[in-house]
């Protein structure tokens, strides 16, 4: 593997085609696409300060790097690729790609981040910014904490745990979701997905989760939630007090105490709704 060391690269495709490369202490200042169709390439405490550094490339390593707010469109099309210890300054990272693993690497601008990808693993991050996540599918997500609305819309197959995520329209059109011991806060939680699973999770969110086919909540709490449930199937089992639930369209609640209940006999079957409180 040929080492670069300490090298200041500039002008456009700097390493187009790079191939087995061991590139340190190196800045990537000026020119788009450094190394755009590369592959086999570790990158270490090395930074980007311009646009469309990794497009189409593959075996990706990546350590103690940073990517500056105009390093824009980072990583697209690329396979294989992991990050530790990284901080990401420049939004629209991470665009169809596949292979994704982060770990302990903060996005202070994550707006259009993550979308239509596939197969992502996600340790210790840390993201601001809206759209997180849009369309993409396999993720298995630990100890995220996310600030920025309409998260993980179109998700589909996921796992997360341990998380705090601060997000209004999170898992909007989702499939497959399942989150455990984690923290959400923000309206309208959830509308038209299928199969989201909530275990452990403490929740609040103006008329959330509605519009949803096959809600699970075990041992949950919500908080300041209110309209919950509109025209959504649901298995629920809550600790603590619902402060209204309105419309569910089937399934079961079961809560210590439920404040205002409106079933109405017009727009849903409230036979195929059971409510236990103690």
């Amino acid at each position: 593997m040929k080492e670069i060391r300490q090298a200041y690269l500039t002008g456009e495709r700097a390493l187009f085609q790079g191939e087995n490369l061991d590139i340190r202490d190196t800045v990537f200042a000026d020119g788009e696409s450094p190394l755009k169709e590369s592959h086999d390439i570790v990158l270490f405490k090395s930074m980007f300060k311009w646009k469309y550094p990794l497009w189409y490339a593959k075996n990706i390593r990546v350590d103690r790097c940073t990517w500056f707010e105009m390093a824009r469109a980072g990583v697209w099309y690329t396979n294989n690729i992991v990050l530790t210890d990284s901080s990401i300054e420049a939004p629209k990272n991470f665009r169809r790609s596949c292979g994704i693993t982060l770990r302990n690497v903060s996005f202070s601008d994550a707006s259009e981040t993550l979308w239509h990808c596939r197969d992502i693993v996600l340790d210790q991050v840390t993201a601001k910014g809206d759209y997180f996540a849009m369309n993409s599918e396999n993720l298995s997500v630990n100890s995220l904490t996310l600030y920025g609305n309409y998260s993980f819309d179109g998700v589909k197959n996921a796992e997360i745990r341990n998380s705090q995520l601060l997000t209004k329209d999170a898992f909007w059109n989702s499939e497959n979701v399942t989150v455990y011991n984690s923290r959400i806060f923000g309206e309208y939680l959830g509308w038209n997905a299928k199969n989201l699973t909530l275990i452990n999770c403490t929740v609040e969110s103006l008329q959330g989760m509605c519009y949803i086919e096959n809600l699970v909540m075990k041992n949950c709490k919500l908080l300041n939630t209110t309209l919950a449930f509109e025209y959504s199937t649901v298995d629920v089992d809550v600790v603590g007090k619902i402060d209204s639930v309105f419309n569910p369209s089937g399934g079961t609640i079961r809560a210590d105490e439920i404040g205002e209940l409106r079933l109405e006999k017009d727009k849903i079957d409230s036979g195929k709704i059971k409510i236990f409180c103690k």
